[in-house]
């Protein structure tokens, strides 16, 4: 072993190390790795950075966004909110998610399935009460385990089964891989119905100040517009609209109020309705019920695309000139070019028209402004910030075109027409310019603190294989697996792909082990499927870090995870993967 291979085994290792120990953030430990590497010499300081133009650095950035903006969509929130209330037990909603993105991740991309779907999880430990932390790793898994189905689930599939054509001249067809993924997938998601248990409960994503501030009800007014579908409508029916996350607190009706409202009340156009609400129970009610939010109309007053106008929380102080005053005598849009979209008030439930509320000191207001001015206004009108978050009570929501610019970016992959990269980084761009997602809530959206750490461990464990270091590991287990029985040398080769996945990714896994695994199989006079099926398998299968498949790092973030997480759940799985693995694949594909 020369002094290179020396240094880059003992960088990786002392960086697993920092790693487990945790004291140092993840993205802090990964550029000492790099500084190291430089320092020793293992990386060209011409490679320091190249590892940031890498396509998972991309695939991962870009899936964020799109992630984001499917969220803002609301269509799979919609498609999924009754599972919310009719299934309350973690192991049945887990089964429900877990299996939805196993089923996907055959189909198309697995990082693909996993960013459709993480919205939906998040949500549903939101309702539930949990933390994301019990679903988003699961859900990872499981779509690890999905994407062994199928040729187009994942990318070692697709490289296995170009090194087999190499060799034997017969490539792994589309469905060749179906009998061990789909044995591997049922045993995988049954252990995780039960495993999630090993996760850490108390994990969350760093909170921002808007998550930290969150205001259960905000009370606000509607118009129902002629031709809206609420008119002929119940309240009852409207109520429902938002999944009873709100209520009808007043009717107004020929300039006479109504302060008691039945649910068998019919709404005509014309009247004023005054709800009370989460927003997102009241966006749902204003949007699929075609209602005019009072105020919702600041961009088109003031001549201002609607990337120009946002929405900020802010609390009315003891000494704000509001307190005291009616909404409708302060002139708010006509004096500050500010519209107050509602008000919640602790225990207050509003009855009166919203121009008609006096404010009182703690009134937390809804305001929507030009983004460059509101926070002038807020300190001109004595109010406290508390946050600017994605509150989109009053917006228009475009809820099929993220779907469609998904799905689209999924099929040109599956097709083979695009490159995951490519693809996901023009949904991204094509969700801000459609105005799925603002370019600001884009950026929020980004993980930056993951990206930083992609790309300075590309280099680092790239160095593994610049010194020669793969190569020995590769001439080691040659020497270990000629004196193992058939499934013996079978389960080595998992194992070792398993290992080596995290340091070069499961694409160059592949290209490492899989010329090894047709050597030993040749060496032992076997046929080679068997072997390349198990580098699949386990370069597919990284289940104990957050590095090795850019789905494990997807939901780091939003999981609030920590490195040594990975293995509480990922060890015993992969144990179970391998343990199950090798015999279905000795069955399926005899040697």
């Amino acid at each position: 072993m020369t002094t290179q291979q020396m240094l880059a085994f003992a960088i990786v290792g002392v960086m697993m190390v920092l790693f487990i120990w945790g004291r140092l953030r993840y993205d802090v430990v990964a550029m000492l790795a790099l500084l190291a590497s430089l320092l020793a010499g293992t990386v060209a300081p011409d490679d320091a950075f190249a590892g940031f133009s890498d396509d998972i650095v991309i695939i991962v950035g870009s899936a964020l966004v799109v992630s984001a903006a499917v969220s803002r969509s609301g269509l799979i929130e919609a498609a999924l909110r009754w599972l919310v209330r009719k299934l309350t037990t973690m192991g049945v909603q887990l089964l429900v998610l877990v299996g939805t993105v196993t089923l996907l991740s055959s189909l198309v991309k697995n990082i693909g399935a996993l960013a459709m779907m993480m919205p939906a999880a998040l949500k549903m430990a939101r309702k539930s009460g949990q933390s994301p932390s019990l679903y988003l790793m699961p859900m990872s898994f499981g779509s690890l385990l999905g994407g062994l189905i199928t040729l187009v689930g994942t990318s070692p599939n697709i490289i296995v089964s170009g090194v087999r054509e190499e060799m034997t001249g017969r490539p792994f067809r589309m469905f060749d891989f179906a009998p061990v993924g789909l044995g591997l997938s049922a045993v995988g998601v049954a252990f995780l119905m039960f495993a999630w248990r090993l996760l850490p409960s108390d994990r969350r994503a760093t909170a921002s100040l808007g998550e930290a501030v969150r205001i259960s009800d905000y009370n606000t007014e509607a118009t129902v517009p002629e031709g809206s579908p609420t008119v002929g409508m119940t309240i009852g029916a409207l109520i429902g609209l938002a999944d009873a996350e709100i209520t009808v607190t007043g009717l107004i009706r020929g300039g006479e109020r109504r302060k008691v409202v039945l649910f068998d009340t019919v709404i005509e156009a014309g009247d004023i309705l005054l709800l009370r609400g989460e927003p997102d129970g009241l966006e749902r009610a204003v949007a699929k019920g075609g209602l005019e939010l009072t105020g919702h109309d600041t961009a088109s007053r003031l001549e201002l695309p609607p990337s120009k106008i946002g929405v900020i929380e802010a609390v009315t102080t003891a000494t704000s000139a509001m307190v005291g005053k009616s909404v409708g005598s302060i002139r708010l849009f006509d004096e500050q070019g500010v519209s107050l979209l509602a008000v919640s008030r602790s225990g207050h439930r509003m009855t009166e028209r919203l121009s008609k509320t006096r404010l009182q000191a703690g009134d937390v207001l809804l305001l929507q402004g030009p983004v460059e001015v509101l926070p002038e206004r807020i300190r001109t009108l004595g109010l406290l910030p508390l946050a600017e978050r994605s509150l989109s009570i009053g917006s228009v929501r475009k809820e099929l075109m993220p779907i469609a610019i998904l799905g689209a970016a999924m099929g040109l992959t599956a097709a083979g027409i695009l490159p995951v990269a490519v693809a996901f980084f023009g949904a991204a761009v094509l969700m801000i310019a459609t105005g799925a997602i603002s370019p600001e809530r884009a950026y929020e959206a980004v993980e930056w603190p993951l990206l930083i750490m992609l790309g300075t461990l590309i280099p680092v464990s790239g160095a593994l294989q610049t010194t020669g270091g793969t190569d020995l590991i590769g001439a080691w287990l040659s020497d270990v697996a000629t004196g193992l029985p058939v499934w013996g040398a079978v389960a080595l080769i998992m194992v070792a792909a398993m290992a080596v996945t995290p340091f070069l990714n499961n694409a160059a896994t592949v290209l490492v082990m899989a010329p090894i695994a047709v050597t030993f199989a040749d060496t032992l006079g076997y046929a080679p499927e068997a072997f390349l099926m198990a580098v699949a398998v386990g370069a597919g299968c990284d289940f104990l870090t957050p590095i090795g498949h850019q789905c494990n790092t997807l939901v780091m973030g939003p999981g609030g995870y920590r490195f040594s997480d990975y293995p509480r759940l990922g060890l015993p799985l992969s144990v179970l993967v391998v343990l199950t693995g090798v015999p279905l694949i000795l069955t399926v594909w005899p040697v």
